[in-house]
């Protein structure tokens, strides 16, 4: 899964879709920081007024405010970080750590069937894979407007390595035996 998604990010333009260069970067990134200070976190744009306080009614309100306000101009989500040290070793090791614990748990599920043959082990897998793509991937790009073609990058990047990891698995795992256990 590892090795995938290296290839996936750095040899291929999966991990590059829908990735753009913000045009005039010093500009928004000053903004930024004279508007939100060191407060960092997800911010979500417009918000229609909304605050985390609101009674329901004022929610209500905000709510139709804001679909007006998206109408007619810029929303988006933005991540801000007034400062971020990248420790690129880290976030190798973490990532890595991820990967091995999303194919661990692919592969302690497929053990607890009794799927034999190797097309079944790599359907089971890949559709574990499948599911775990949409289930972050669609929601982010129906409530956030991530970009459809950056969603469909991540999401070819989850389900092929899922794929490559019932691969492994299916080659790797022992027969199950058929008797019933008692």
């Amino acid at each position: 899964m590892f090795i995938w998604n290296f290839v996936a990010h750095d040899l291929l333009p999966l991990g590059d879709m829908g990735v753009r260069v913000m045009p005039n970067e010093d500009a928004v990134t000053s903004a930024l920081q004279t508007n939100l200070d060191d407060n960092p976190g997800f911010y979500f744009f417009p918000s229609g007024g909304s605050t985390p306080d609101a009674t329901r009614e004022q929610k209500k309100a905000a709510m139709k405010k804001m679909e007006e306000q998206m109408a007619a101009g810029a929303a988006g989500v933005l991540i801000y970080r007034p400062k971020r040290v990248f420790n690129f070793p880290k976030r190798l090791i973490e990532q890595f750590a991820t990967d091995v614990a999303e194919a661990l748990l692919a592969v302690f599920l497929l053990a607890q069937t009794r799927i034999n043959g190797f097309g079944g082990k790599v359907g089971f897998v890949l559709t574990a894979g499948i599911l775990a793509a949409i289930t972050t991937n669609v929601p982010y790009a129906n409530w956030y407007g991530f970009p459809k073609d950056f969603t469909l990058g991540q999401m070819i990047t989850q389900i092929l390595g899922f794929l490559l990891v019932g691969m492994v698995a299916a080659l790797v795992m022992p027969k199950q035996s058929s008797q019933a256990v008692a």
